[in-house]
């Protein structure tokens, strides 16, 4: 005779009488509401951000100090977080990695080029180089500002060896601005997603 419910009692079907695989997008109601902590893999979980905190001058240049987390009002960060030596960042776990890299620098002469940098390694020595360049900026009242934006998704399959730094320079002598109290030059690292 066919069961219909009222033959099976509350409780007690089980997930070993569900066969792996069988249940598809259907069998979900449309209103049904997932906790997130179900979804694993799903959703970012690690946000954090850096900054420079200490305005300096030249022509070329790495951020290997005066480095130091955000901690202007309502900033958080969500997970772990980066970790910082001597400029290199590593990253708290593997997964796909969204980088950006905001850099701002004045002068107070005319036009210049100037370029970021963001560079990324797989195997903790050899680093690759993703760069952005300004364009030519024009004094106004005998000053100029260049603001750029430099972006990297990476790949972190290992933690120890896949890490990112930052550096950049000019055809002329340019200030990078730093501040202990609000981001002017910073990196902004956002995890995508599992690898």
């Amino acid at each position: 005779a066919p069961l219909t419910s009222s033959d099976v009692e509350d409780g007690i079907i089980t997930s070993a009488k569900i066969a792996d695989g069988t249940i598809v997008n259907a069998d979900v109601n449309a209103s049904a509401a997932i906790a997130g902590s179900k979804l694993s893999g799903a959703g970012i979980s690690e946000a954090d951000q850096w900054r420079l905190t200490t305005a300096f001058t030249g022509t070329s240049w790495d951020f290997s100090s005066n480095m130091e987390r955000a901690d202007h009002a309502g900033f958080s960060v969500l997970g772990t977080g980066m970790s910082e030596s001597s400029g290199v960042f590593t990253y708290p776990s593997t997964g796909y990695w969204l980088v950006i890299f905001n850099q701002f620098v004045t002068a107070n002469t005319n036009t210049r080029s100037i370029q970021s940098r963001i560079l990324t390694t797989h195997d903790n020595s050899t680093y690759v180089t993703h760069y952005t360049t300004g364009g030519v900026v024009q004094a106004e009242s005998n000053f100029t500002g260049d603001a750029q934006t430099n972006t990297v998704i990476q790949d972190v399959t290992n933690v120890s060896n896949d890490k990112v730094k930052f550096a950049g320079g000019s055809t002329q002598t340019v200030t990078v601005e730093g501040s202990s109290s609000a981001n002017t030059t910073y990196m902004t690292f956002i995890r995508l997603g599992d690898t």
